[in-house]
């Protein structure tokens, strides 16, 4: 086993940054291709249909069951599940990479500098 230096953590670090920073490049450049892309949905003018709300995407029984077992783990106990919507936001997706990166913020108040 080799033994851990503070310049060997140092370089182990500035590699982890450079790899977070592609990895967010990345995902910025996939989500900006995904908005720039064309929609699958035909645009009809206004004068010609009355705007009705959107029709409702029907949810297999696989993705209904796997929800259920998910909330009655959350909540310990099981729960009904009355309805399910399918939102088309990336919020979801970019509170959790802020979640997971805040879980991995180093403590550098141990770390002594000689």
């Amino acid at each position: 086993m080799s033994k851990v230096t503070l310049k060997s953590l140092s370089e182990e670090l500035d590699a982890l940054r450079a790899h977070l920073l592609a990895l967010t490049e990345k995902i910025q450049e996939l989500e900006g291709a995904a908005a720039a892309a064309p929609s699958h949905s035909v645009e009809v003018e206004a004068e010609e249909q009355p705007a009705s709300p959107p029709e409702p995407v029907e949810v297999s029984d696989e993705i209904l069951i796997a929800l259920s077992a998910a909330v009655a783990a959350y909540l310990g106990k099981r729960a009904p599940i009355r309805t399910v919507r399918l939102l088309g936001t990336t919020q979801w997706a970019q509170q959790g990479r802020v979640s997971i990166q805040a879980s991995h913020r180093l403590d550098v108040q141990h770390v002594r500098v000689r």
